[in-house]
């Protein structure tokens, strides 16, 4: 196949951006959208010219780093990861936009690079467990009720890759924060700080600049992993039982 593709180009974070546009010729339909890029990049340094930076890292739809708006969707016109999107998916002759995710709290570092360390401090406010739950068969000694246990499994997928963010016309981090506040507080082993949790992931969710969730539900379209809009509900229903409960003390 032969593409024309029209990528966002930013030398760092205090440069101004622009669209630049290649030809790339005997693309495979096999190839990954990835495989596809490092091909271009080879071209580009074969004539002298700088690569396209963008994130990568498993290539195998595990790991989130693969964060690309393809052709105005996130991860592309399928419902999976940048990494797991091959070039079937287009046409000969097809012109390709592709851009970094576009979020206040995602700044672009170069390119297609994102900064998504705010994820990361969601996580550090509360999204582990501090109490010892022993070695794994102490901890697969506890019961836990099929459905909770589906619940959590459900929510655990979130690979944090920001589609939902993305994707979203408000840049909200509701569906990512939900999922991994869900996958948490419904399991015995985090039942001792399930509302420090939600108020403190909550907190410093906004405290990084995302946006107001208006329940458009483009983060659930988007999500490569399937984490439902029913999430939110329960984060949001999660965060009044704590507010109350704090109120009352």
């Amino acid at each position: 196949m032969k593409l024309t593709l029209r990528v966002w180009r930013q030398k760092n974070a205090d440069a101004d951006g622009a669209m630049s546009t290649y030809e790339v010729d005997d693309v495979s339909p096999d190839m990954s959208f990835l495989e596809m890029l490092d091909t271009l990049n080879e071209e580009l340094i074969l004539k002298g010219e700088e690569p396209v930076a963008f994130d990568h890292d498993c290539r195998e739809g595990i790991c989130g780093a693969c964060s690309l708006v393809i052709n105005g969707d996130a991860h592309g016109p399928e419902r999976t990861t940048t990494c797991q999107l091959h070039m079937r998916s287009f046409q000969d002759g097809d012109t390709i936009d592709i851009e970094p995710w576009r979020a206040a709290a995602f700044p672009v570092i170069k390119d297609l690079v994102v900064d998504r360390s705010a994820f990361d401090r969601i996580i550090q406010a509360g999204g582990y467990i501090t109490a010892p739950t022993g070695s794994a068969p102490e901890a697969h000694a506890t019961p836990v009720p099929k459905p909770d246990a589906d619940l959590a499994f459900e929510h655990a997928e979130c690979i944090g890759c920001g589609a939902c963010v993305a994707a979203c016309p408000n840049g909200a981090a509701m569906l990512f924060t939900s999922a991994k506040i869900n996958h948490l507080n419904v399991l015995p082993q985090g039942a001792p700080e399930r509302e420090t949790r939600v108020l403190d992931m909550v907190a410093q969710m906004d405290e990084e600049g995302f946006g107001g969730c208006t329940l458009a539900g483009e983060c659930a379209t988007a999500c490569p992993k399937g984490i439902p809009l029913t999430s939110i509900t329960g984060m949001n229903k999660e965060w009044l039982r704590a507010t109350r409960k704090a109120g009352k003390r």
